[in-house]
């Protein structure tokens, strides 16, 4: 599938533009293993980049113009890169085009003088899922900014280049969010994870072993678009952070489940929940790389499930459909599954045999049409490369 989308992405650049693109470069969604809502409270993540990329086949230009184009669009947006703001660009070509600024405001920040930003010609083909929480929104600011850093010659490393993609996705696109995703899809390797400590940044590849014990990452995917309508991430958010204020801790990261005892007293049942959620979190993601650094990730399942537990009940961010997959999943021989991402929809793991992939797929899909819920999309998943230029 790499190889002919790569190559599709480059003949439609051809197509659209009348000229040849310099290179076509990738990079991977992503699939969050473990550490849910630590991100934002400066915890652990443990995500890994999946085998679902998109491409980016680029070519500068001379005249100061940014085109790009992409499969999902007919549109063709054009601007001068000094123009890029959060005002003059939207919809998906705030991705792209944000990278382009965000990289320009790191070169300038570094005093880069040798980065000369041009324009350039971008056409963007994917095969990862969109609305799937598997971020398909970091994998194109990924393609873009491993593309960009290597034509404008700015030798950003793959930490910086995280933090370019998060300062286009908070600064352009509007979306506050975290490193993880781009962290994962910079940093991502073949069958390992990325072990991310969100307050310095540090990150370790660990080997997860799926392939090695039969294993196999199944993504449930409910269909069922992320609900934030009712506020729900931000209150779990501000939850937090109140929490965090009447424990006198700069965040969440500095309590350990030593410390819930003393938080139970001092709050109310709604915020200690919320608290015990992250906190037990944060244990779990660390818990969970010394399990499979020490015995492997068939002893890891206890961790995953644990997990989805503490987001249905203390965070309260599950729905019916998650509930559902992850529990017909345990049922049907999963090793473990949880819920993963933001919640309120979206998709759910499961850690799964490889001769019980059928008998979950199977079981889950008619549990789904018996509770009336929508046909779910299911699909394996395995840990890949990072970012780089396919040709």
């Amino acid at each position: 599938m790499t190889d002919t989308t790569a190559t599709l992405a480059s003949a439609k650049f051809k197509e659209l533009f009348g000229h040849a693109a310099t290179g076509v470069w990738s990079a991977p969604g992503r699939v969050n293993l473990i550490g849910e809502h630590t991100d934002y409270n400066n915890g652990f993540v443990f995500p890994f980049a999946i085998n679902r990329r998109t491409f980016a086949a680029v070519a500068l230009r001379t005249d100061g113009m940014a085109r790009v184009a992409s499969s999902f669009s007919h549109q063709v947006v054009e601007i001068p890169i000094d123009e890029i703001s959060a005002h003059t660009v939207s919809d998906w070509s705030a991705y792209p085009l944000g990278v382009a600024w965000a990289l320009m405001q790191v070169c300038a920040l570094q005093k880069l003088s040798q980065v000369a930003p041009q324009g350039f010609d971008c056409y963007i083909e994917s095969d990862v899922p969109v609305g799937a929480g598997l971020s398909s929104s970091a994998a194109i600011e990924c393609a873009v900014a491993v593309a960009l850093n290597e034509l404008w010659g700015a030798g950003l490393d793959r930490r910086t280049l995280a933090r370019v993609g998060q300062l286009a996705e908070n600064e352009i696109v509007g979306a506050p969010t975290g490193i993880m995703d781009q962290s994962a899809s910079l940093l991502g390797e073949l069958d390992h994870g990325v072990f991310l400590d969100c307050q310095d940044l540090t990150a370790e590849v660990v080997d997860l072993g799926f392939a090695r014990e039969g294993l196999e990452l199944l993504i449930i995917d409910t269909r069922v678009a992320h609900r934030h309508a009712d506020g729900g991430y931000a209150s779990r958010r501000a939850a937090c952070e109140a929490g965090a204020a009447a424990m006198g801790v700069s965040s969440l990261r500095e309590l350990t489940v030593a410390d819930l005892p003393r938080a139970q007293e001092l709050l109310d049942d709604l915020t200690f929940r919320r608290v015990r959620h992250v906190v037990t979190e944060n244990d779990r993601v660390q818990q969970a790389v010394a399990t499979l650094q020490s015995k492997g990730p068939r002893a890891m399942g206890d961790l995953l499930y644990a997990s989805h537990v503490s987001m249905r009940d203390d965070f309260e961010i599950s729905i019916d459909e998650l509930d559902a997959a992850v529990e017909t999943s345990m049922r049907h021989g999963a090793i473990g599954a949880r819920m993963t991402g933001g919640g309120f929809g979206g998709a759910a793991i499961a850690l799964v045999p490889i001769e019980k992939i059928s008998e979950v797929t199977l079981a889950v899909t008619a549990e789904f049409e018996a509770l009336g819920f929508t046909k779910p999309d299911i699909f394996v998943v395995s840990a890949a490369p990072g970012a780089h230029r396919e040709f």
